[in-house]
């Protein structure tokens, strides 16, 4: 306990003898060769200050400065030394970015070097039409080096003030966070996290000159005033300033099978709730979800794009001619809005051109092309509306936010089943969304502005069947055949990893992720097919699978196949574990053993079953003459396992990786 809490003095004392300001670098930090908290860190952020501020003085304008200090301590931590700030430019209101204070530290024979950023390290790129990309490359970067910088947004959008992530994927020092939001301004503010910050409140007196035009006749000195003209008056308000700030945060560390890191980082929100400004009532902004999607639904650039059809009537008409079933209805309308339209890759649920422009031109945003689909849908009688998503990228809110979602989907409702779809993608297909999609949940959004949650995750477990034919020699040689079937999501994500890519390539890929196999007579089937399931085949020769000892020859059955360790190896987990969607693997194998053996023993059957029906896995192997015949099918019949279950599921993964490496033993005749 004692040497707890020497530890604990120790630490506070050497954080407070740090400088936690900018151009106040020493030697000793210089020298400093690993992290004392973190000795694997590659840099660490040793503060990181931000300041959110309001100027009044005519439209309200916000300001955030940040300023950061780093610490590079390995080559693999150049790229801390590099920062970009994206900034809003959509619009005649644009926001601002500039850097300053931005040097770089080095000790030079025993001398403190310092090196100033120039204008040729810095550098501004368009992201899309709506944002541009202030950038920071940082000059002199060594093993050992120290960076600082500073940043400076303006922005006259005050509905939200950008999120602070006191935790980052290097260990932070200290981390602060301070808003000065006038008397005026309300705002609802969330955190997410394990960390808790502290927290402290003050009010701080401030004044503004406002010119105020008189709107009625005044009389001064017995004589009338001119009842246009201006006056300048001084106003006094309060800030109310808060103070967040957390020490000695390690690392974010990313874990297998994880949506979206950011979802679970210490970090906290602010969204605006209200306005109050002088002699005015009290007025409120969105602050529940329905209200956000009310007022979404509301703008021209969404809800009324649903009401357009005269753009479509003529060609849709000759589409339907002959479809009765509403499924063959939603299948037509959705691969011809899918060939038709091609995505310009600007993401968004608002239409920029609008969905009559985009329908003439080809070419439209996430929203304009899948508010057509809905509207499409509608035309012909069926129950469509569309649904507002959060991409995988774009994480998760918890809290009401305006920045919640990211783009729009559609969905249609057939005998009970409700379907969605996305026609940005030519890899999807009826059913089928992109896989940055798969993010949880969306809000559905009815005709009246209504919305009702809906789970976007899939229920069905998508398959990858393999078939192997092979014969094994007595020198442990392996030659087969290899059947592979992509299913559903399994066909998407295959497409949407490899689409484009040569032969070759996926040769390479298979030979590298089965180490010592030789592929030849590679054939890719439907892969441009959406309707259809991928097929690849091709012949397999490897000799790292088989071990003879003696007169003996033992061989797992997966042979290639074999997992080799269990993916879920740490101790704890601290995250869901996110599988994207349900799927089953099923492996149907049959060897021929070399001539003069016989098989001495063989795995026993299994059939496992994870508890909650997580998953399960079977195991059936025979032989018969010469011949070895395996069945193994491995099922994750849920997309999201909570962390609470992870030992479930590392222990089911033991089970099964012990039962693929038990070996068939052959002996000589």
């Amino acid at each position: 306990m004692k040497n707890s809490l020497l530890f604990f003095l120790l630490f506070s004392i050497n954080l407070f003898s740090q400088n936690i300001e900018l151009g106040k670098v020493t030697k000793s930090e210089l020298e400093e060769k690993f992290c004392p908290n973190d000795s694997s860190a590659v840099a660490a952020i040793l503060f990181n200050k931000g300041k959110v501020s309001f100027n009044l003085d005519g439209e309200f304008e916000m300001i955030t400065e940040v300023e950061v200090k780093i610490k590079i301590y390995k080559k693999e931590g150049y790229k801390w030394g590099n920062e970009q700030i994206p900034f809003y430019v959509g619009n005649s209101k644009v926001e601002t970015v500039t850097f300053s204070n931005a040097i770089t530290y080095n000790l030079v024979n025993n001398e403190i070097q310092l090196t100033k950023a120039k204008s040729e390290n810095q550098f501004t790129e368009e992201r899309d039409k709506n944002f541009k990309i202030k950038k920071l490359t940082m000059p002199n970067v060594k093993e050992g080096s120290i960076i600082e910088y500073k940043y400076t947004i303006k922005t006259p959008y005050i509905s939200s003030i950008r999120d602070w992530k006191f935790q980052k994927r290097i260990p932070v020092n200290y981390s602060q966070f301070t808003t000065d939001i006038p008397e005026y301004l309300f705002y609802n503010v969330h955190s997410k996290g394990s960390f808790i910050f502290n927290e402290t409140k003050d009010k701080l007196s401030k004044f503004i000159s406002m010119n105020i035009r008189r709107s009625s006749w005044e009389y001064q000195t017995n004589s009338m005033v001119n009842p246009y003209s201006h006056k300048v008056d001084q106003i006094s308000y309060l800030d109310n300033r808060t103070v967040y700030s957390l020490e000695n945060i390690p690392a974010i560390k990313d874990e297998l099978f994880v949506n979206n890191i950011n979802n679970y980082s210490s970090s906290i929100e602010h969204e605006i709730a209200g306005i109050k400004l002088p002699n005015s009532d009290y007025e409120t902004f969105l602050v529940s979800w329905d209200d956000i999607v009310k007022n979404i639904n509301k703008s021209e650039y969404f809800g009324e794009q649903l009401n357009k059809i005269n753009y479509f009537e003529e060609d849709l008409n000759s589409l339907l001619n002959g479809l009765d079933s509403a499924n063959e209805k939603a299948e037509a309308i959705f691969k011809f809005v899918q060939s038709r339209m091609n995505w310009n890759e600007y993401y968004g649920y608002y239409c920029d051109e609008g969905v009559k422009k985009a329908y003439q031109s080809k070419v439209g945003n996430y929203a304009e092309i899948n508010l057509m689909l809905v509207a499409l849908l509608r035309y012909a009688n069926l129950d469509a509306n569309p649904v507002l998503v959060s991409t995988r990228p774009n994480g998760v809110k918890i809290f009401p936010s305006r920045k919640a979602y990211d783009i729009v989907i559609a969905s249609v409702l057939i005998d009970g089943d409700l379907i969605f779809m996305d026609a940005t993608s030519k890899d999807t297909s009826l059913k089928i969304i992109p896989t940055r999609d798969l993010n949880w949940f969306g809000r559905l959004v009815k005709k009246d502005g209504t919305s009702d949650l809906v789970d976007l995750m899939p229920k069905d477990s998508s398959l990858d069947v393999v078939n192997f034919v092979a014969n094994i020699d007595n020198t442990g040689k392996v030659i087969g055949k290899v059947r592979e079937q992509y299913l559903d999501y399994k066909a998407l994500k295959f497409r949407e990893d490899f689409f484009g890519q040569t032969n070759d390539f996926l040769i390479q890929k298979i030979e590298k992720q089965y180490k010592g196999a030789e592929i030849n007579d590679y054939d890719l089937i439907n892969d441009k097919n959406t309707e259809e399931s991928i097929i690849e085949k091709y012949s397999i020769i490897e000799t790292n699978s088989v071990e003879s000892i003696g007169n003996k020859i033992y061989f797992s059955p997966m042979l290639h196949f074999v997992m080799s360790e269990n993916p879920f190896k740490q101790e704890f987990r601290e995250y869901p574990i996110d599988f994207s969607f349900p799927y089953k693997d099923k492996y149907m194998t049959s060897l021929t053993i070399p001539e003069g053996y016989q098989v001495e023993s063989l795995p026993s059957n299994i059939a496992i079953a994870m508890d909650k029906k997580y998953g399960s896995f079977s195991y059936t192997i025979s032989n018969e003459n010469d011949k070895i015949q395996l069945m193994m099918v491995l099922e994750i019949a849920t997309s999201i396992i909570p962390a609470e279950d992870y030992d479930i599921l590392k222990e089911f993964f033991n089970k099964v990786i012990d039962k693929q490496n038990e070996k068939i033993v052959l002996k000589k005749i």
